[in-house]
C-alpha cells in the first residue's frame, strides 16, 4: 500500500531532511514522492568546488536548480551558461546535460525534479550522511552508477567534464 499523503503542512528547518552522500555531494531530501503524491522531488545540494556529474539525461524528469550560493557552468544540449546566486536553471527531460562547479567555492542549490523519483536514485547510489559537511571525495564506480541509473530513469552518457584550469 502506498504511503498516505500528508494531511498537514511540513516544516523542515535549515539543515533538516534526509541527508545522503551522493557522488561526493551532500544531498538533503526536503520532499519526495511520498509527500507530493509522486509529483515532485525537492533536495538541497551542496557540491564541492570543481565537482561535475557525468554527462547524463533524465528520461522522465525535468530537473530545475535554484542557485543559492556559489556558481556553476551548466551545459544542456548544445548550450552552455553560468548560473550564480539567484539564478534559476531548467533542464528538460530527455536532453543531455551536466555542470561544473566553479573552483572558488562550493555550490549550494535547491534542486527540483518533476515527476518525483530523484530521491530514490540518490538513495540507491548514495549512503546516509551523519554529518552536514562536504566529505572527502570518494571514488564512484561508473558501472554501479550506470546500473542504478537504468533502474531509475537516468541514462549516463559520458564522463564528467574536465573543469577549466585557473
Amino acid at each position: 500500500m502506498p504511503d498516505p499523503l500528508p494531511t498537514s503542512p511540513l516544516l523542515l528547518r535549515a539543515g533538516e531532511g534526509r541527508a545522503l552522500w551522493f557522488l561526493g555531494n551532500l544531498v538533503t531530501v526536503k520532499a519526495g514522492g511520498p509527500q507530493t503524491d509522486g509529483g515532485v522531488t525537492v533536495v538541497e545540494f551542496l557540491n564541492p568546488p570543481g565537482f561535475a556529474p557525468p554527462l547524463h539525461r533524465h528520461l522522465d524528469e525535468t530537473e530545475m536548480f535554484q542557485v543559492l550560493e556559489g556558481s556553476a557552468t551548466f551545459t544542456c544540449g548544445t548550450e552552455s551558461f553560468t548560473a550564480t546566486p539567484g539564478d534559476f536553471v531548467l533542464l528538460p527531460a530527455g536532453v543531455p546535460h551536466t555542470f561544473v562547479v566553479a573552483p572558488d567555492g562550493p555550490l549550494r542549490t535547491l534542486q527540483i525534479t518533476t515527476p518525483a523519483g530523484f530521491e530514490r536514485f540518490a538513495a540507491a547510489v548514495g549512503a546516509p550522511a551523519t554529518e552536514r559537511r562536504l566529505p572527502d571525495p570518494a571514488p564512484v564506480d561508473p558501472a554501479a552508477l550506470a546500473h542504478a541509473g537504468e533502474l531509475h530513469g537516468v541514462e549516463i552518457l559520458g564522463p564528467p567534464p574536465v573543469p577549466a584550469g585557473p
